[in-house]
């Protein structure tokens, strides 16, 4: 009878804390999951900007070309970097946050902000361009947006760095690998010079 009332003791005991471990697994995949939401919501806002940059662009190029007729090279290399870039964003928006495809985007986003950068330096000895409407109003556009990426870029990085942290602290590391919520990556540009807007002032 002892026996029996011992058994059933530690069988009470055992039950509680597998209880005890279930409620603590739910509820750190819970919290993993709200915050994996969060960063790819986060990211969305970043695509919306990039998407509304990466249209600006031909725009952009499109109103030079008429006037930098000799500066074809230097157009060119913005529109390929801009085609770098928007592909590089469709393959981070089907995985915000992955490591291989973040930084693949901050590349093409530091490559694009480099060749912007040169179009307007090329363009300072034009004149007439700096005096287009059409060029003062896509610039203008183009600041704005840039202003928007950066803004949304920080709220995705802070998004990341929350979840990050939630994962590699006890007792989530423990089960974090296990239910699938890998590390995910921040979005961050190459150089230090390239994460300033480009500069597009006439």
């Amino acid at each position: 009878m002892t026996m029996i009332v011992v058994l059933l003791v530690i069988l009470a005991i055992v039950a509680g804390i597998a209880v005890v471990l279930l409620v603590v697994v739910v509820g750190i995949y819970n919290s993993l999951v709200t915050l994996r939401n969060r960063f790819q919501n986060a990211f969305s806002q970043i695509d919306v900007q990039l998407k509304r940059r990466y249209d600006l662009i031909p725009n952009l190029v499109e109103t030079a070309k008429g006037y930098m007729s000799h500066e074809r090279e230097t157009l060119e290399a913005v529109i390929q970097a801009r085609n770098s870039a928007f592909q590089a964003g469709q393959a981070a928006a089907d995985k915000p946050g992955d490591p291989a495809a973040m930084a693949e985007l901050s590349k093409a986003e530091s490559s694009l902000g480099g060749a912007l950068s040169r179009l307007m330096m090329v363009a300072e000895a034009y004149p007439d361009l700096k005096a287009n409407q059409n060029m003062l109003s896509l610039q203008e556009e183009l600041t704005s947006t840039e202003n928007k990426v950066s803004f949304a870029r920080q709220a995705f990085n802070d998004s990341v760095t929350r979840y990050n942290t939630k994962r590699e602290t006890f007792p989530a590391i423990i089960f974090s690998a296990m239910l699938g919520f890998d590390a995910a990556e921040l979005f961050e540009l190459e150089d230090e010079e390239e994460r300033q807007a480009p500069q597009v002032s006439f």
